[in-house]
This record gives structure tokens, C-alpha cells and sequence, in this order.
């Protein structure tokens, strides 16, 4: 019995020190940084299967363009079953051929380049899917570290409102303030915990968003990359020229063209050539049969297909220019959304931040020594929790800003080989 009882306690001991080993690695792991979680969410994206999925569906519909048609075996059997001379097989005429369609007009070099073009559009969809998977997961990295800085702020602004509610305490023992401000004290205590636990509330959710784009959960995020902000200088104006968005509108434009010229090859008729081999039963002769089928474009000439084409290249062009107009304004915007973003969180992660920490620091120590009323200090400690939390959006704003304008302004790769 005391050697069971002894084992149970040797397999505790080692269970809690494993299971603290376990938590002191997990606490001293390096922080995940944003390009480990880009590459972690381009391993395990669905996105990225997709855009390969549509590139391999592209290249084998290029290979189909460049078939050619088929031919046809012929079999036909003639002067049989009849009456006389033609009762059962006596007089049959049977003939076995080849048939060949012969596509005139360019016909298969259309569809080529009409695979060809769907072939650089799919691999230049493979890019906007990694640009957007890019941004997606640059946001959600941002939301989550956001959210674990707030968290950092509320339970800061927890130990503030503890020590106020004990110098308030202190001074209502003493006789020098009434329990009201005691009772203030204690509602500003508990207002800052609630905001403290719903922080952590929405850091859960944020990390656990950003888990499941990367496929693990981190344990700690790069603060040094949230509260970096790039330099004050004047930035170059970014075009729309070369970005992903021009090109793909281009391709789709490119698409559109050869289309129009398959529709105009498909109105010159494709010429079927056949060659066979005929035995006559009654003399037990062959001869051969040589034939030509040309079809005759009566009732559809393929002119509406081509205005059809063609209406389609005209609509391209148009939705060209429109999205190109589309994203110079967008990128425009979102150059200004950066500059006042790194603008304000300069100025709120700076001089304001810290006058606001001052002053909270002096109001504390005025209220201890009876100089400031409770009013004063939890008016300082409000505008500091206020400076605060508008710190971190202004952080949280600038690094969407800079995803967005970095997505409007993604290049085109230089090949459509190198999108594949």
C-alpha cells in the first residue's frame, strides 16, 4: 500500500514538473512574426489549392485547344434485302471508308491563343490569390496584435484603478475625504476590469481567427512590428500601371480579342475529305470511293458571333479603363489613409501618450497628498485610458492602411511562368 501510495506521488510530482516545463518553453518560444505566419498560411491555405487547381484546369484546356478533330471510320452496305436481283446479299454493295474533317480558316491557332490567354489569366489569378491570402492574413495578424496590446493596456489600467481605490481608502480612514470617493474609486475599479476581460475576450478571438488562416496557434506576436511606423518623408506616387489589377483587366482584354478572332475563323466552313474502299458482290470486284462534304453556311454564316465577340472585346476594353480609373483612386486613398494613420499614431504614441502618463502620474500623487480632488484624477486617469486605447487603433489603422495600399499596389509578375 505505501509503495502504491509512493508511486502515486512520484507520477504527480513528475506530471507537474512536466507540465511546467511545458509552459516555461511555451512562455520563452520566440514570437511568431509576420512573415512566418505568411508562409505558415501559404502552406496550409485552401486558396492557394484553388488558384493551382484553376492553373492545371487551364493547362489542359490548352492542350485540348491543340487537337486536332478526329476522324470517322465509314461502313455502308447497299442492294440488299430488296426483290429480284437484290434479294439477300447477291447484288450488296458494301463500302468501308475513312472520313477526315480538315479545319480550314485557322481555326485550331484560334483556340490556341484563346487557351493561351486563359492560361495567363489563370496563372495571374494564382498571384491575386496569394496577394489577397497576403492581405488577409497581414490583417488578421494585425487585429490580433492590436487586441493583445489592449489587453496590455486594460490590465495596466486595472492596476491604476486598485491603487486609486487605496490611496481613496487610505484617505477615508483618515478622515480627510467621504466614502464617496471611495465608492467612485470602486466603480472606476470594476469598470476597468470588465473593460479588461472583454479585451481578452476579443484577443482570444483575434488569435484564434489568425490560427486558423496559419494553421497553429501562436503563443505571443511581434509587438516591435506593431509599433513600428515607417519615416515622416514624402512617398512616391504609386500607379496602377503593372500592378496585378492592370494586368489581369489586360488579360481579360487580350481573352476577349481572340475570341473575336475564333468567332470570325469559325465562319469559313471546314471542308470533310473521305476516301473508301467499295466491293460489289456479284463480280466480286473493289473500287474506290473517293468523296468531299463542304457545308453550306445558309441560315448561320457566324456573323452574329462575331458581333457577339466583338460586343463581348468592346465591354473588356471599357471595364479596362474603368477598373484602371478604379484603382488610381483607391490607391490614392489609401496613400492618404497612411500618411494621417502614421500621422496619428505618431502623435499618440508620442508627445500625447506621454503628457497624458504625466499627467495621470501627477494627479495620483496629488491626490495622495490631498492637493487634487477625486474629480482631477479620474478625469487624468480617464484621458489616459482614452490616449491609450487611441494609441493602439491609431497603430491598428496605419498597418491596415499599409496592407491595403501594399495589396492595390502589387505587381505583376513579369512572366505568366512565374505566377505558375
Amino acid at each position: 500500500m505505501k509503495r502504491m501510495i509512493a508511486a502515486v506521488l512520484v507520477a504527480t510530482a513528475c506530471a507537474s514538473s512536466n507540465s511546467a516545463q511545458a509552459q516555461d518553453t511555451e512562455a520563452s518560444a520566440p514570437p511568431l512574426t509576420l512573415d512566418e505566419a505568411l508562409t505558415a498560411a501559404g502552406a496550409v491555405s485552401p486558396a492557394v489549392e484553388v488558384s493551382r487547381s484553376g492553373i492545371q484546369a487551364a493547362q489542359a484546356q490548352r492542350s485540348i485547344a491543340g487537337l486536332r478533330p478526329n476522324p470517322s471510320l465509314d461502313a455502308m452496305s447497299e442492294n440488299v434485302a430488296g426483290t429480284g436481283i437484290y434479294k439477300g446479299l447477291r447484288s450488296a454493295e458494301t463500302t468501308v471508308g475513312v472520313s477526315l474533317p480538315l479545319e480550314l480558316g485557322g481555326k485550331r491557332s484560334a483556340r490556341v491563343a484563346v487557351a493561351n490567354a486563359q492560361l495567363d489569366r489563370a496563372s495571374l489569378e494564382a498571384a491575386i490569390i496569394q496577394a489577397d491570402l497576403r492581405l488577409r492574413v497581414t490583417q488578421a495578424y494585425n487585429d490580433a496584435a492590436a487586441s493583445q496590446r489592449r489587453v496590455v493596456t486594460a490590465r495596466e489600467q486595472v492596476g491604476i484603478a486598485n491603487e486609486v481605490l487605496r490611496a481613496a481608502r487610505v484617505r477615508v480612514a483618515a478622515g480627510r475625504a467621504s466614502p464617496l470617493e471611495e465608492q467612485r474609486a470602486d466603480v472606476a475599479r470594476l469598470n476597468a476590469e470588465g473593460a479588461a476581460e472583454r479585451a481578452e475576450r476579443s484577443a482570444q478571438v483575434a488569435l484564434g481567427n489568425l490560427a486558423r488562416l496559419i494553421g497553429r496557434g501562436p503563443s505571443s506576436l511581434d509587438t516591435a512590428w506593431f509599433a513600428r511606423i515607417e519615416g515622416a518623408g514624402p512617398r512616391l506616387p504609386v500607379r496602377s500601371e503593372g500592378t496585378l489589377t492592370a494586368a489581369a483587366v489586360q488579360a481579360d482584354l487580350t481573352t476577349a480579342t481572340a475570341q473575336v478572332r475564333l468567332a470570325r475563323s469559325q465562319r469559313v466552313p471546314d471542308v470533310m475529305i473521305s476516301a473508301s474502299a467499295r466491293r460489289l458482290e456479284m463480280t466480286n470486284d473493289t473500287a474506290a470511293v473517293f468523296g468531299v462534304s463542304v457545308p453550306l453556311p445558309l441560315f448561320n454564316n457566324g456573323r452574329a458571333a462575331v458581333d457577339l465577340a466583338s460586343a463581348q472585346r468592346t465591354q473588356a476594353d471599357a471595364q479596362r479603363r474603368l477598373a484602371l480609373l478604379d484603382a488610381e483612386q483607391a490607391i490614392a486613398t489609401a496613400q492618404g489613409d497612411v500618411a494621417n494613420a502614421a500621422t496619428t499614431a505618431r502623435n499618440a504614441t508620442g508627445p500625447t501618450l506621454a503628457a497624458a502618463q504625466e499627467a495621470s502620474r501627477i494627479a495620483r500623487i496629488g491626490y495622495r497628498e490631498g492637493k487634487f480632488g477625486q474629480l482631477d484624477l479620474l478625469e487624468a486617469e480617464r484621458t489616459l485610458a482614452d490616449t491609450r486605447a487611441a494609441a493602439v487603433d491609431a497603430l491598428a489603422a496605419y498597418h491596415d492602411a499599409q496592407a491595403r495600399l501594399e495589396r492595390l499596389a502589387a505587381p505583376a509578375p513579369n512572366d505568366a511562368k512565374d505566377a505558375r
